[in-house]
């Protein structure tokens, strides 16, 4: 009896000890999908990436294999310099050159210091002035130098600098330059930057996960729903402009480390960032908008919260204050004719 007895003791114990052991398994195992990072659907979206910017380097078309190229579409290309950001010095001519020989003409460089440099010809044709042309004959020339951006303000070295390279172009296409002062050029620089420092503003919002991390992919496939596309970098994506080759709108960024890494889907990323820089998009683009809009469906839809970078909360009166502030900044820049999204206003905010 007592060997019968002991023997129903070990079965129960053995029974006990099965069933805890299997509940730590089970714990385990809920514990760790639980601090799973959320993983996109099983769907494929299609593939989309950043549109280069109309600055940005392009790739020698391919080839086109017809004879008539007279009913080819033509890049526009505009005069870039503008006497309200620019230095700008004259060259005249005492006859016409050739585009070929005033590209040669060129310094390696485009850039004085932190600014960029750019040379413009009168088309002998039309009068305009424009971007060289290969093959085109320009009746004058202007060079120009930035007067300010992000970096600052042009100083006296840089100024010296354009003055020696402007010459050195001039003396190649046997022209005579015009320099302005450089006292007051440097004095207006100085002046420019710092309305632009002043006006200046580039918005960030951080959504937080709320609980479960998630993984490169999930971020990715809910942002890819709101119209964002693949960035050139790991861990960026952007909600392109409607016009091609204008910055994008919005940016979206994540920790690169968690892109390129060897299987992202493992990656757990409890923080993104949206950000808007102001002075690049135009006003009627409604960016703040769609920024606002943006992280409040990504919030919603991801389980997260929308914070100032610092963990506050961005409640929505501190939202209508942005927006307050932001319809006095667009009203500075529009008096000083540098509109948020202009070609002056990108230049100048870079």
């Amino acid at each position: 009896m007592m060997l019968s007895s002991m023997s129903s003791l070990q079965l129960s114990l053995l029974g006990l000890g099965a069933i805890t052991l299997g509940a730590v398994v089970l714990y385990n195992y809920w514990t760790s999908r639980k601090n799973e990072p959320r993983q996109a659907d099983p769907l494929i979206d299609p593939v989309a990436t950043e549109p280069p910017l109309e600055s940005e380097e392009k790739a020698p078309p391919e080839p086109i294999l017809i004879d008539d190229f007279t009913n080819l579409p033509q890049p526009e290309r505009k005069a870039q310099l503008d006497a309200l950001i620019d230095v700008i010095a004259t060259i005249e001519m005492d006859h016409p050159v050739s585009g070929d020989a005033a590209l040669a003409a060129l310094p390696v460089t485009r850039r004085v210091g932190t600014k960029p440099f750019h040379v413009e010809g009168c088309s002998e044709l039309s009068g305009e002035w424009e971007p060289m042309v290969a093959g085109r004959r320009y009746s004058a020339f202007q060079a120009g130098v930035q007067l300010a951006n992000r970096i600052g303000p042009l100083n006296n070295i840089e100024f010296s600098e354009f003055v020696i390279k402007t010459q050195a172009f001039a003396d190649a296409v046997g022209g005579g330059a015009n320099f302005s002062d450089m006292i007051e050029e440097v004095a207006r620089a100085r002046e420019l930057d710092q309305f632009a420092s002043e006006h200046d503003a580039q918005l960030g919002f951080t959504l937080c996960a709320r609980a479960a991390a998630w993984s490169p992919g999930y971020i990715q496939q809910h942002a890819a729903r709101l119209g964002f596309v693949a960035g050139v970098i790991p861990g960026r994506m952007v909600l392109p402009s409607a016009v091609p080759g204008l910055p994008p709108v919005l940016s979206l960024t994540f920790d690169t480390q968690a892109a390129m890494a060897d299987d992202p889907a493992l990656s757990a990323i409890r923080e993104f960032s949206l950000s808007l820089d102001v002075p690049q998009i135009a006003r009627d683009d409604q960016p703040f908008e769609r920024l606002r809009d943006a992280a409040r469906l990504l919030a919603e839809h991801m389980d997260g919260v929308v914070t100032d970078g610092n963990g506050q909360i961005l409640g929505e009166d501190v939202l209508d204050q942005i927006a307050n502030d932001l319809h006095h900044l667009y009203d500075a820049l529009d008096a000083r004719e540098l509109s948020a999204g202009s070609p002056q206003a990108r230049r100048l905010f870079s």
